[in-house]
């Protein structure tokens, strides 16, 4: 999983990216192509 300030870039990387809050976080999930994971922190 990646750790980014900014995850503007990192959802743009494939067309199956969603960006998510859990927890007051913010995350990118993909479940086809799980290596695309990020956290912004």
């Amino acid at each position: 999983m990646k750790i980014k300030n900014s995850l503007k870039s990192l959802l743009t990387r494939h067309r199956e990216n969603r960006l998510v809050r859990r927890k007051g976080r913010i995350y990118i999930i993909n479940k086809k192509a799980p290596r695309y994971k990020a956290r912004q922190g």
